[in-house]
């Protein structure tokens, strides 16, 4: 089974989280910021995979240290659970639609570091939570799960549909990504890394 746990403490965020990527899509979070919640149960059940995530942090500054610091500890999840990554489908791409919002996530488990993300017109706040944090939860993961990923938020105008379009399009290029379809590593030079 391809589980990890992993404890991240800081003066400014105290963090544990468990990710199961054969789960079932089961979500077990508690960030301190509502609408975060949402999308972090958002990659759990649209991923498939299972999450716990549980954080306490200076929300008293602001959400930026929790968001970024939540991502790092996913990232570094990703890394380790998918060890040499053999078998993995590696690739995907996935849209999603929500209502006004069309949103792109493509994916590559390459083990090389690259975020671009491309919607930049996502800002203001969702109940407590900052949309422009979106971009620093992403290149977190990107950063320490040694992935490839290209999000496009290709249309919308409401904020929080915007914002859930690209989180779903994440956990499902995610899900698709993790898959075992083969017995092999899909690389030309034999290894991800």
């Amino acid at each position: 089974m391809r589980k990890e746990s992993l404890s991240r403490k800081t003066k400014e965020t105290d963090i544990f989280v468990e990710l199961n990527l054969d789960g079932n899509g089961v979500a077990d979070i508690d960030t301190g910021i509502g609408f975060f919640d949402h999308m972090l149960s958002i990659i759990a059940v649209h991923g498939g995979v299972d999450l716990t995530v549980k954080c306490k942090g200076d929300l008293n500054v602001d959400g930026h240290h929790t968001v970024e610091d939540i991502g790092i500890v996913i990232g570094k999840l990703l890394e380790r659970t998918l060890a040499d990554k053999k078998g993995i489908n590696r690739f995907a791409c996935e849209y999603v639609p929500m209502d006004d919002a069309l949103a792109r996530s493509v994916i590559d488990l390459s083990g090389r570091s690259f975020l671009v993300y491309n919607a930049g017109h996502l800002t203001g706040y969702i109940g407590s939570y900052d949309a422009d944090l979106t971009e620093e939860f992403f290149r977190a993961i990107c950063s320490y799960g040694m992935i490839n990923l290209h999000i496009d938020l290709l249309r919308g105008s409401n904020t929080h549909h915007m914002c859930e379009a690209i989180f779903k399009s994440f956990a499902r290029a995610l899900g698709s990504a993790i898959k075992i379809t083969t017995n092999k590593i899909l690389s030309t030079k034999g290894a991800l890394e």
